[in-house]
């Protein structure tokens, strides 16, 4: 069974761009979405290290984005969602607060990217980060609502502490 995050990453991602839109034309949307997209393909390679963690969750499932769009006040929106609620499913909470805790924390941010230098994620091809890292202003204004701290917080708060115990030195990242 192939060891893929990608189901995952693109449904978390999702729901952050649906929970916290651009209100800019198509290239800020696109902006916006590259940015929690790298936040989430960060959290997802922190939160399942090893092919096994990645082959157990594509398994079991993350657990879906109920609790997260309660927390929201979006709990309606499956309802309403065009494409149906699947894809909802496969949002996993802990990946999501994490996104959210590095998008509203630019310090958290570089320390989570430097905390997957090495990891079996990052081997091969180089990975870049920039979006997430070191925005520039356009990246900023698209994703004004995706980045600030105060709309952020009751999804970062979640799981904060075990973003930063994951963060801290020692066996867990070195995969």
């Amino acid at each position: 069974m192939p060891a893929d995050l990608s189901p995952l990453i693109a449904a978390t991602a999702q729901w952050l761009t649906r929970a916290y839109p651009s209100d800019g034309g198509v290239m800020d949307s696109a902006l916006c979405e590259v940015q929690a997209r790298q936040a989430v393909t960060v959290a997802a390679w922190l939160r399942y290290p090893t092919p096994m963690d990645a082959a157990l969750v594509s398994v079991a499932g993350p657990g879906g984005s109920a609790r997260l769009d309660w927390i929201t006040g979006a709990d309606g929106a499956a309802a309403d969602d065009p494409d149906g609620h699947a894809w909802r499913t496969w949002v996993d909470e802990i990946v999501a607060s994490w996104a959210a805790c590095l998008l509203s924390a630019p310090a958290l941010a570089e320390a989570a990217v430097t905390a997957l230098a090495g990891s079996r994620h990052t081997e091969g091809s180089p990975v870049e980060f920039r979006r997430l890292v070191t925005p520039d202003v356009r990246d900023r204004r698209a994703a004004a609502l995706l980045r600030h701290p105060d709309l952020l917080a009751p999804v970062a708060e979640l799981h904060h502490g075990l973003l930063l115990d994951r963060l801290k030195p020692g066996p867990a990242l070195t995969v």
